[in-house]
């Protein structure tokens, strides 16, 4: 129930109100709330021991909170905002929304590496003995895989192919390893990159058998973790692989943000599904059929592709920071909260 962490509960007279109490009430009072609060006892229990009825319990605990002899306290670790976390649930309708504060010195840029840390306490939560955890390609995730700690075992799956931008980092592959290594259980991770030149290019590869294999347990997923990004240079890891004609094309259908290689409009639709086929990435329909979907994305500059993406119904949770926390507060969440999972295209 309570623990003596997050309750104190004392005899002493605490406040004027207090006073007009006897110091047989006090006591008594101080006991029952020990009783329920600190020993998790019933009132049915407490009025047993004490040889009076429940309600004279119930009226002998409401009065030790309103006269200060019971202190409860709410506690969540400084770094957590736990009342933007709860408006940011119930504006966009998810399952569980994480607000952390945002460094002061990272206002301008995107997924604190922070939120990657709090993403894989958060994973440790959700997942189950015998789940199947798929990871897309993100700098949030990669950030997640290597601060996991801690998870069931479980079979780990890549969702996507690789993006290379010439740096150290091999993305999905080495995050799906790790999140393996810390479960105990198998790793599916898949060697192909992310965009192809074509789309007879992209669907010979799916055929490969390591590739193959991956895909086939896309359906047996039952907790997914993905990045977002907006449609703008080092934000999108899709919008930097294209071509200048290829971004403004797409700029040109109105796409507002980015995930796993799909793009949306700021209603969460999705625009351009051609690129899709030139893709490496779990179809969105399958994403959709997902149990549980956190998606990790912060910073001022990608609110509104979150807000585009929480739109679309394929994400049940996220986990975010106070920048773009309080932009999403402000933005109209739709007709379809995110929880519905249902399709704005429907």
């Amino acid at each position: 129930m309570y623990s003596s962490e997050e309750i104190a509960v004392t005899a002493r007279p605490a406040g004027r109100s207090a006073l007009r109490m006897g110091p047989a009430e006090l006591v008594q009072a101080a006991a029952m709330a020990r009783r329920f609060y600190l020993e998790g006892k019933s009132k049915i229990q407490i009025a047993e021991e004490f040889g009076v009825s429940r309600f004279k319990v119930a009226r002998v605990l409401e009065t030790a909170l309103e006269r200060d002899l019971v202190r409860i306290e709410i506690r969540v670790p400084a770094e957590l905002d736990a009342e933007r976390s709860d408006a940011l649930r119930a504006h966009y309708g998810l399952r569980h929304a994480v607000v952390v504060e945002s460094p002061a010195e990272a206002d301008e840029s995107p997924d604190p590496e922070n939120l990657g840390e709090v993403a894989a306490d958060l994973l440790g939560e959700l997942v189950n003995e015998g789940d199947v955890l798929g990871l897309a390609w993100g700098r949030s995730t990669i950030h997640m895989a290597a601060a996991l700690d801690r998870l069931p075992p479980c079979t780990v799956v890549q969702l996507t192919g690789v993006y290379d931008a010439g740096t150290a980092e091999r993305g999905s592959v080495e995050a799906v390893r790790r999140a393996a290594q810390v479960s105990g259980g198998e790793a599916h991770p898949i060697y192909a990159p992310m965009l192809l030149p074509d789309p007879a290019t992209a669907a010979a590869l799916r055929h490969q058998t390591g590739i193959a294999r991956a895909f086939d347990y896309f359906d047996k997923v039952t907790v997914a973790c993905v990045s977002i990004g907006s449609w703008e240079p080092g934000i999108s890891t899709v919008h930097d692989m294209l071509s200048d004609e290829e971004r403004a094309h797409y700029a040109s259908l109105g796409v507002a943000a980015e995930m796993s290689a799909h793009l949306f409009d700021t209603q969460g639709r999705r625009v351009g599904r051609d690129l899709g086929e030139r893709c490496i990435t779990v179809e969105a329909d399958r994403l959709r059929r997902i149990p549980e979907v956190v998606a990790i994305a912060g910073g001022q500059r990608k609110a509104e592709a979150i807000a585009a993406v929480l739109r679309s119904g394929l994400v049940t949770s996220l986990v975010t920071d106070t920048a773009a926390a309080d932009q999403l507060l402000t933005s109209e969440a739709g007709q379809r909260p995110a929880l519905e999972r249902a399709d704005p295209d429907d």
